[in-house]
């Protein structure tokens, strides 16, 4: 178990040093994730420890929405006076995730139509 979280932060460290070097506006964990999956693709199955943390993690993760109610509730007057603002935001954000996800459906879509085994 300690393997595989010794695994992980390894991951988020490169991720970081890389967000710190090379490339500075993509966050270090973002890259840590891209460094793993590549790891991952490459290795062509999840090792155990990784596994067995990951697991682990899963099975409590509602733990780690806590810390954002609490900032929720801590700043509820703030979402409140500004009510508006925050809904017209979620909004527009959710229509604008699913129509890049439907073009970027629609663009792969037409790419795979040669493919025998599309329904």
């Amino acid at each position: 178990m300690i393997n595989g979280l010794f695994q992980l932060l390894l991951f988020q460290a490169a991720g970081e040093l890389i967000s710190k070097f090379l490339v500075p506006f993509i966050p270090g964990p973002v890259l840590g994730l891209v460094v793993l999956l590549t790891f991952l693709v490459w290795k062509g199955a999840v090792p155990l420890q990784i596994d067995g943390v990951g697991s682990a993690i899963l099975q409590h993760l509602g733990l780690l929405f806590v810390p954002a109610s609490v900032g929720v509730l801590m700043f509820l007057p703030v979402l409140k006076d500004h009510a508006v603002a925050v809904i017209g935001a979620l909004v527009l954000s959710v229509m604008a995730t699913i129509a890049v996800t439907a073009s970027v459906l629609k663009i792969l879509g037409t790419l795979d139509s040669g493919d025998d085994h599309a329904p």
